[in-house]
């Protein structure tokens, strides 16, 4: 929804930044904000989905693992689920145990987002909950590092990590926000240990894992914990590693509406290209693309039909270089 300063002022919420609220404030803030819900809209979201749903309008086939509570909220998010053709796993035994998650964006004028994050029924999500052969049957594992917030997310993980490993899965996980990089160092340590095949960050995520902003620095560094890497970088585009050559890909020349949804656009995006014969390099150009086309429009997603047409486009452009 769209906010003021003064309103995040009022509300004690720092702008721009990630802020986790229990049931009670998630609430107090809907209460004191309800004559901006007039003008709000409500969706299923999450970091991780927007990049599934990508995928899938794109054309690959995806499988999302899900908790929600028994309300309109988990029925909404389900429904919108089955319209996209995103086949999901949910345990019905976990949906009387609390209340489906919300995530309250807010943006200011200058285009800020602030996220207020109530975990909800999603915090007891656990290893228990993991389809193996799902795992199995999979080319990428993807997960946000948001994951590691709650201790039974974070355990989920690590089970998911270790099927993928003894299975020969790839393992794809993005960086989601430098305040959990910041808190939760030591899980996602536990996570790294062993490096994983894909790392999505932004420049600002990658300067605080690496503790530099010393680009050469940061690309040795990542290289300790991912065998291939991304590092978006906004109006200067993004910097793949493909595990031998590291590729600089320019931006796209657009006019910036709303950034919100770009990073999981991309990932999705890249994720699609490199399970459908693209070369990382090229990958990389389609991801862009797909961000750059985000970003000039109103919202955190695309039509299919806007996304059939990057990949017309896409296919156009990488033609004629």
């Amino acid at each position: 929804m769209n906010v003021t300063d003064n309103d995040l002022e009022n509300i004690e919420i720092g702008k721009g930044r990630m802020t986790f609220v229990n049931e009670n404030r998630q609430q107090e803030l809907l209460y004191c904000l309800r004559r901006h819900l007039l003008h709000s809209k409500r969706t299923n979201g999450g970091s991780t989905l927007n990049a599934i749903l990508a995928i899938a309008q794109f054309g690959g086939q995806t499988f999302y693992s899900c908790q929600v509570g028994n309300d309109d909220n988990g029925r909404f998010y389900l429904e919108n689920l089955q319209t996209a053709g995103i086949d999901y796993h949910h345990n019905e035994n976990h949906e009387d145990e609390g209340t489906t998650g919300t995530c309250l964006i807010l943006t200011t004028p200058d285009n800020k987002h602030t996220h207020c994050i109530f975990v909800g029924v999603n915090e007891i999500q656990s290893e228990y909950d993991i389809l193996s052969d799902v795992v199995v049957a999979s080319d990428y594992v993807y997960f946000e590092a948001y994951m590691v917030a709650s201790i039974s997310t974070f355990t989920s993980v690590i089970r998911v990590c270790e099927i993928a490993r003894v299975n020969n899965v790839k393992i794809a996980m993005n960086f989601s926000d430098s305040d959990i990089i910041m808190n939760y160092h030591d899980r996602l340590c536990e996570i790294l240990k062993k490096p994983i095949d894909l790392l999505f960050c932004n420049r600002t995520e990658a300067i605080s894992w690496c503790q530099t902003d010393e680009i050469d620095i940061v690309i040795d560094k990542l290289k300790l914990i991912a065998r291939t890497f991304v590092i978006t970088r906004g109006v200067k585009g993004a910097l793949v590693y493909d595990g031998t050559q590291l590729h600089d890909i320019a931006s796209q020349q657009i006019d910036t509406n709303d950034t919100r949804g770009a990073g999981d656009m991309f990932a999705g995006a890249f994720l699609f290209g490199i399970t459908h014969e693209q070369d990382y390099l090229s990958a990389g150009h389609l991801a862009n693309l797909a961000a750059a086309t985000v970003i000039s429009n109103n919202g955190s997603r695309l039509s299919i039909d806007k996304q059939k047409q990057i990949l017309v486009l896409d296919n156009h452009l990488q033609k004629k270089t």
